[in-house]
């Protein structure tokens, strides 16, 4: 009897702890072949002339990739990648090592889940079938009290529904070896320039290095919960909003799973009496999104009526806004920093992209496309659902009042060395 193989194609679940399609894989088959490809789509500018992917993300994410590498050949295994279209790499790949079926994490926005269809379609030519599972929420899908039809519009709905009648799964085994086919080629991973940007430079300024991959999210979770510790001067106070958990990054990527983070949550305040609710509100905005997209898929945005006729005194806005120079110190300081490390707090993105819409009057798309590709925790159903919410879009019934931004930022006193740009060549190596 011939062995069964089943092909794992990671895509944003790089991680080996509480993945049920390694798990499961491993169960059902003889042999796992875990896959990561890197897809060009990714790594192309749009008719904007605005690249899908900055270099800061695209390091985060081969960081993450040669580390899952690194943890699945502890284990035994190995990590096959390539770089190309996955709809012709994995039937390749599929036919080389004899491959039984083929198991991937399913998406919700239009983008990741046109992909997956091109997968399904390849595969299905050479009768495979592509099985999908559910592991990106916080709430699985099937626990919710309601189908994702009925799914509450309003958050604050949807999280009291939610919080009340359902459950957060246990995380899953972790495992132990891993089989795996021998392996001729199991190649290189891609270097930036490969993949068409340059080295990202790291700004002094920067308060923390996102350093991609599961090992870094489990170490930067134990470094959240010291700070939270250590901030904290009485029992049972919440942490300060200044010290955000900064977890997003390996979230998006699944580096590290938000019921990995969650249940991590709940053993810190079981033995230190330190709320962290804030965090939790956090994971629960993550599952809306997503769970809005998977029920009204590009239908979300059906309510924008906007006609965009960009004239050049817009243009030349936006690039104010993107540069940092539209006189306002806490704006500008929010666009330095995004624009020199990657990553601003939640906070700075809804008053950056509020001035945008709101006081400069600039189609809120194109703040969507500038945080695809600058942001290192980039995520596609919280970036343009954040952005709907600003923009007073989406299907959430409350009404977004407007309110001035320009004032309420020129009001808020900011020290960030971010208020004035950082340029690299100015200093000194020693």
């Amino acid at each position: 009897m011939s062995e069964k193989v089943i092909l794992v194609w990671f895509r944003n679940d790089l991680r080996i702890h509480d993945n049920e399609i390694l798990l499961e894989a491993i169960r059902k088959a003889d042999k796992v072949l875990p896959v990561y490809c890197f897809d060009p789509y990714y790594f192309q500018k749009t008719a904007d002339g605005v690249t899908k992917t900055g270099n800061f993300r695209a390091r985060f994410l081969l960081e993450s990739v040669a580390d899952l590498r690194k943890n699945l050949r502890a284990l035994g295994s190995e990590l096959i990648i390539r770089t190309g279209n996955p709809a012709e790499i994995l039937p390749q790949l599929a036919e080389t090592y004899q491959v039984n079926e083929v198991y991937h994490h399913r998406e919700v926005a239009y983008e990741e889940t046109d992909i997956s269809e091109q997968v399904e379609a390849a595969l299905w030519k050479i009768r495979l079938n592509l099985k999908h599972f559910i592991g990106h929420t916080l709430y699985h899908k099937e626990d919710l009290p309601f189908p994702i039809k009925d799914i509450p519009n309003s958050f604050a709905t949807f999280k009291k529904k939610v919080e009340r009648d359902s459950n957060v799964r246990h995380c899953i085994d972790t495992p132990e070896n891993i089989n795996t086919p021998e392996i001729a080629d199991a190649g290189e991973l891609p270097t930036l320039q490969q993949l068409g940007l340059d080295e990202p430079v790291d700004d002094p300024r920067a308060t923390i290095k996102f350093t991609g991959g599961e090992t870094g999210a489990l170490t930067r979770l134990q470094e959240y919960f010291a700070c939270s510790n250590a901030v904290t001067t009485g029992k049972g106070r919440n942490v300060s909003a200044d010290h955000s958990s900064k977890l997003s990054p390996w979230i998006s990527l699944g580096c590290i799973s938000m019921r990995q983070v969650y249940w991590a949550v709940i053993k810190h305040e079981q033995e230190t009496h330190i709320h962290t609710g804030a965090l939790l509100l956090e994971l629960l905005w993550r599952d809306y999104f997503r769970f809005m997209f998977k029920k009204h898929g590009k239908e979300f945005f059906a309510n924008d009526d906007t006609e965009t006729q960009p004239s050049a005194s817009q243009d030349a806005l936006f690039e104010t806004w993107k540069k940092g120079e539209t006189g306002i110190p806490f704006i500008d300081a929010s666009m330095h920093e995004l624009n020199a490390t990657g990553f601003i707090n939640n906070f700075s993105r809804q008053m950056v992209a509020g001035y945008l819409v709101r006081d400069l009057g600039i189609d809120w798309k194109k703040g969507v496309a500038y945080f695809e590709e600058k942001l290192i925790d980039y995520s596609p159903a919280s970036n343009w659902g954040n952005w709907a919410f600003v923009a007073g879009l989406g299907h959430d019934p409350r009404d977004n009042r407007y309110f001035n931004i320009t004032k309420q930022a020129s009001e808020l006193e900011t020290k960030s060395g971010f208020i004035s740009i950082w340029l690299p060549e100015t200093v000194a190596v020693e």
